[in-house]
């Protein structure tokens, strides 16, 4: 499979600051992939790379096959932006909008018509057509960003942040678009939302500390989800090695005061197992609790244990 993004060892330092660090991945068509940073981490320096807003201090960029610094033009007509903030001119039509972003993309003539039925069609943009945009609903006014970013049929199509301010229905719709432009296209989704994350995106990726600390498919995702922890508390001390042999078990981490953790495939309800061997052996169990992992609690493990190695 071709890469329609390839980013090898960037690197951008603002003076001494290093706000990206040595970041690689690839995206190739019908891929969304999902990137995940907290503020600060360098989501936003690598985005304006990819876009070719930012030039790196070191790295190689390439979309669909042309370097973005060799072959700027031939690059970015590969790609399709909505920043975080919609460029949209509220005193135009969606059908004026959209006319004048398709002259901007250099659209021949004969080609902007139906360039502009086909981002109507796909963003559900034809009821509202000859409205103007300032009086649109914010959901609608999204689906405009989107409409012009897709309009020029890119290869690679980058959302930043693009449910950020809509209404459960507002979202569910965009996350649907989204998941369709994924199907014929390569699409990277900047959110601060984990769970569009898994609504969404096929893959997942990290940042932190300008390096990617995270970058996995879905299902790989998932699997780290369904790892639960089982917590017990026991008067005397619990004997490690006993409670690995069990099977389902898959680590054992120990607490002061006989507190064990005990990390587990949610698949297997150990619970019953666990307190049998725990009153057979006479620790004495005092407390029992299940604490099954959601993708939240993934996010801040992987984001405290990279800001640990930093420090």
């Amino acid at each position: 499979m071709s890469h329609l993004i390839i980013a090898e060892h960037l690197y951008r330092y603002y003076g001494k600051l290093c706000a990206v660090d040595d970041v690689s991945f690839t995206l190739s068509k019908g891929e969304v992939l999902g990137f995940l940073g907290p503020n600060g981490a360098g989501k936003t320096t690598t985005m304006q790379m990819l876009c070719g807003n930012l030039a790196p201090s070191a790295g190689l960029i390439t979309i669909n096959g042309y370097d973005i610094l060799d072959k700027p033009k031939s690059a970015k007509l590969k790609l399709g932006y909505l920043p975080d903030t919609p460029p949209l001119y509220r005193e135009l039509t969606v059908n004026e909008f959209l006319h004048y972003c398709a002259r901007l993309h250099r659209l021949t003539r004969g080609h902007i018509s139906k360039a502009i039925e086909t981002a109507k069609e796909r963003c559900g943009l034809r009821e509202v057509a000859n409205r103007l945009i300032g009086n649109l609903s914010k959901g609608f006014q999204q689906r405009v960003g989107i409409a012009q970013a897709i309009l020029h049929n890119p290869d690679v199509v980058i959302l930043d942040e693009p449910t950020v301010g809509l209404d459960p229905i507002q979202i569910r719709e965009i996350r649907r678009l989204i998941r369709e432009l994924g199907q014929d296209h390569g699409v990277i989704l900047s959110t601060h939302i984990l769970p569009e994350v898994q609504e969404s995106c096929t893959h997942v990726q990290i940042i932190q500390h300008g390096k990617l600390i995270f970058h996995e498919t879905i299902e790989g995702l998932n699997r780290q989800m369904k790892t639960s922890i089982l917590q017990i508390k026991t008067r005397r001390p619990a004997d490690f090695n006993t409670l690995k042999a069990i099977p389902g078990v898959l680590s054992i981490e120990g607490q002061p005061e006989n507190i064990t953790r005990i990390h587990h495939d949610n698949t297997q309800n150990l619970s019953e197992h666990i307190t049998e061997t725990v009153v057979r052996l006479g620790w004495g169990l005092l407390e029992i609790t299940e604490m099954k992992q959601s993708l939240e609690d993934v996010f801040v493990k992987l984001t405290e244990s990279s800001r640990r190695d930093a420090s």
